[in-house]
């Protein structure tokens, strides 16, 4: 958070143009991060930003360190190295779009260049799809719909692959 700027929640009502309660609303539900400070609450701009990314649909969200191994970048997320294409260097945040997300329970060729085993450690059933967690050294989301879900018998503890795109990942400072 360092160097961050902090926001009242009037500001972020101003900028999401809503009222102040449906912005301590949002707090409470645990939809909008703050930090209280004293009596105080206060939202800074990382804590915003991960907010207006997961209302538009970004839910994988990693802070990583860049690097280059030849012509290739990657984000650094602890243990699984993601392969980006970004023109920023040192600390950002990549994010990937759960619906970007294949899972697959062998190797294939393709043009993704994220391909990472794992396993399933939760799933979240809604009326069409399937939100699959799975630990790929870090926790990663899939939609997917409820008939691949079956057909591929997915459950807590299957071993998968995450397969997904250089280009499906986000880069931002």
């Amino acid at each position: 958070m360092e160097n961050d700027i902090l926001y009242t929640p009037e500001e972020i009502a101003q900028k999401l143009r809503l009222t102040k309660g449906t912005v301590y609303e949002m707090i409470k539900r645990g939809e909008l991060e703050a930090h209280r400070i004293g009596r105080y609450i206060r939202i800074s701009q990382t804590q915003f930003e991960n907010y207006l990314l997961k209302s538009k649909g970004y839910d994988n969200i990693y802070e990583a360190i860049l690097s280059q191994e030849g012509n290739d970048t990657f984000a650094n997320i602890g243990l699984p190295k993601i392969q980006v294409d970004t023109d920023l260097t040192g600390k950002v945040k990549v994010s990937i779009r759960p619906e970007n997300i294949i899972l697959s329970m062998g190797t294939f060729i393709s043009s993704a260049r994220n391909v990472h085993k794992g396993k399933v450690i939760d799933i979240i059933i809604d009326e069409s799809k399937a939100l699959v967690t799975v630990d790929i050294g870090i926790p990663i989301k899939s939609l997917i719909t409820i008939k691949s879900l079956e057909e591929m018998s997915i459950e807590k503890g299957t071993e998968l692959y995450v397969v997904f795109k250089t280009m499906s990942v986000i880069v931002y400072k």
